[in-house]
């Protein structure tokens, strides 16, 4: 994350619908609404993108325990959470914002969010908004999957074009997941725009359609569905360790053999108009606290981007993100440029897949 971006002349496409985890463990009112519990009796909603629901679980457990304010999640695809706050600027529902980017880039310059009012000088420059509208909430990156029936150590790029994984690659869509964005950008960097483009374009004969949300991809790598979908680092190992889900995590191979992935932070905004604003400053505090940032690699598979965490040691002898990532390039866009070329981007690649 670099500085705040140019506005966005358009909306991407539109939300599917979503689904509501209630983590509060007491009954909670409806989204935006208020529960039984003490402070008030309030309850903070967060529209995140999915993929730290069991981290998420724990620590608004114990949130709830520690201040009686209960908190609900809305869970969906990045660009999902970003449009469905925007449908709702006349009537305000969510409270806090959790998405990768440029999608917390794009919630940023339409206008949907507001100063965070919490302590962030822990923080280094680079995983904040200047401006101190988000922050970095818990680091990741771009991956992915293969059933473990396939041997994923050594493929490449070109191997994924093979016709063996006809209707057996998928990849969330562009525009609307934050990893399926993912993809075409570090396809971009690695190959240019219109490289990035015809790879997409070959790949599309292989792939099973479009998919708002990449979380929902990985049950159907598990099950052999799919042999082959995009992810990441997060998402996937908690589900492999807590789930034991049954594919294995890999980056494919450039021709040189070189490997690459993009930094994908999981950044957290405060909503514009956030009906329980007070509250959702406390939860916030609360989870960008040392305390809870020490729990995301052990608890979460992701990495704190706190100063003062920085040379913390892994913590018991499970696999940690850093391990993933030995010998591969992490590639960090300048997510202001990705949003002011994004609309184009996204129109130029449904172009190309025939869309």
């Amino acid at each position: 994350m670099r500085t705040s971006p140019t506005r966005l002349s358009r909306v991407l496409t539109r939300t599917a619908l979503l689904v509501v985890t209630a983590t509060a463990v007491a009954a909670t009112a409806a989204c935006g609404g208020t529960g039984s519990g003490g402070s008030g009796g309030q309850t903070v909603t967060v529209y995140s993108a999915d993929g730290l629901d069991a981290w998420y679980k724990t620590q608004f457990d114990k949130f709830r325990a520690e201040t009686g304010i209960a908190v609900d999640v809305v869970a969906a695809g990045s660009g999902e959470v970003v449009n469905r706050l925007e449908k709702e600027q006349s009537n305000p529902q969510a409270d806090v914002v959790v998405t990768l980017p440029p999608f917390i880039q794009k919630a940023d310059a339409a206008g949907l969010l507001q100063p965070l009012g919490v302590d962030t000088s822990a923080y280094p420059a680079t995983e904040k908004d200047p401006d101190g509208r988000f922050v970095s909430l818990a680091g990741n990156y771009l991956n992915f999957i293969a059933n473990n029936s396939v041997d994923a150590s050594k493929l490449t790029w070109d191997d994924l074009l093979k016709p063996e994984y006809l209707g057996k690659i998928q990849y969330s869509t562009p525009g609307q997941a934050g990893d399926g964005t993912a993809v075409l950008i570090l396809l971009q960097q690695l190959r240019g725009k219109d490289g990035a483009l015809d790879y997409l374009k070959r790949l599309q004969v292989n792939n099973v359609g479009p998919s708002a949300s990449t979380g929902k991809l990985q049950p159907k790598v598990d099950k052999g569905e799919l042999l082959i979908a995009n992810g990441d680092v997060q998402m996937n190992m908690e589900s492999i360790t807590s789930k034991g889900s049954e594919f294995g995590i890999f980056f494919p191979a450039s021709a040189d053999g070189a490997r690459h992935t993009v930094a994908l932070p999981y950044s957290m905004g405060l909503a514009k108009g956030a009906p329980h604003a007070e509250a959702a400053k406390k939860l916030m505090d609360y989870l960008l606290s040392k305390e809870v940032q020490q729990t995301l690699g052990p608890d979460a598979f992701a990495v704190s981007a706190r100063t003062d965490l920085a040379a913390a040691p892994a913590a018991g002898s499970s696999p940690t993100p850093a391990a993933l990532l030995q010998g591969v390039q992490v590639v960090r866009p300048d997510w202001t440029k990705v949003l002011a070329d994004l609309n184009g981007d996204v129109a130029a690649y449904e172009k190309a897949i025939g869309g």
